[in-house]
């Protein structure tokens, strides 16, 4: 079976690892840990490494001169941080050198249909991120939304100048499924990126996310993906 990239038309690419965020986002992970991941991440050329932000420095430098971009997340995992909080830790993930912010929105704001609210978040933790140069994704926990929700909240995070929408934080009893990218990018279009985490653990998957209108993939089981094996991902 063939997946079709929504952006080229073409068949899903054979190269996937430019797609993976190498992501190990466990509270027990160990430094050697850390710099085991960004050992793989450097090997396999992935797009960026993701991890917990008392790491971003000790990731920074490991990665430094291989091309792969350090990426960290903030409101993590449940989004209910004040949003002063999340800009207090946006700017201190940057300035530790996080090239992407994944950020979680405030779930119970979705799921009253509080877009003003929402907006207002999202928004002030992008103009910090955007300050930096850095880039923006916002979780907005699919899980726990309907589809309703799911759209307001996606709609929030275009409104308040996300340059991504991930869709879990893999914390939360539920990961990405190829009905909810596909209303993700249906809702921001083109120009947004898609990014599908939680749950995705072989290559097959990966294509069915990507052939679905994700331009991202969220991942702990990245060399299995690439390799065409089989990992254990939640994240």
């Amino acid at each position: 079976m063939t997946y079709e990239d929504p952006f080229t038309g073409e068949d899903a690419p054979n190269d996937l690892a430019r797609y993976i965020d190498h992501t190990l986002l466990a509270p027990e992970a160990s430094r050697a840990d850390i710099l085991r991941l960004c050992k793989e991440a450097s090997a396999h050329h992935f797009k960026s490494v993701c991890v917990n932000p008392v790491w971003v420095e000790t990731v920074k430098k490991a990665l430094l001169g291989s091309g792969v971009l350090t990426c960290t997340v903030v409101g993590f995992p449940l989004g209910t941080h004040n949003t002063d909080v999340k800009v207090f830790e946006a700017r201190g993930a940057t300035m530790d050198g996080a090239d992407e912010i994944d950020m979680v929105i405030n779930i119970a704001s979705a799921r009253a249909l509080d877009r003003e609210a929402l907006v207002s978040d999202i928004s002030a933790v992008a103009e910090v991120v955007h300050g930096e140069d850095s880039i923006l994704k916002v979780i907005i926990e699919t899980a726990l939304l309907s589809d309703d929700e799911k759209i307001l909240a996606c709609e929030a995070a275009v409104e308040a100048g996300a340059d991504f929408v991930k869709t879990s934080t893999g914390f939360s009893g539920g990961g990405a499924t190829t009905q909810d990218v596909a209303l993700m990018r249906k809702t921001v279009g083109p120009d947004i990126g898609v990014k599908a985490s939680g749950g995705v653990r072989s290559r097959e998957q990966a294509l069915e996310m990507i052939a679905a209108g994700a331009t991202r993939i969220g991942t702990s089981a990245g060399i299995a993906i690439v390799t065409g094996g089989t990992g254990t991902s939640n994240y």
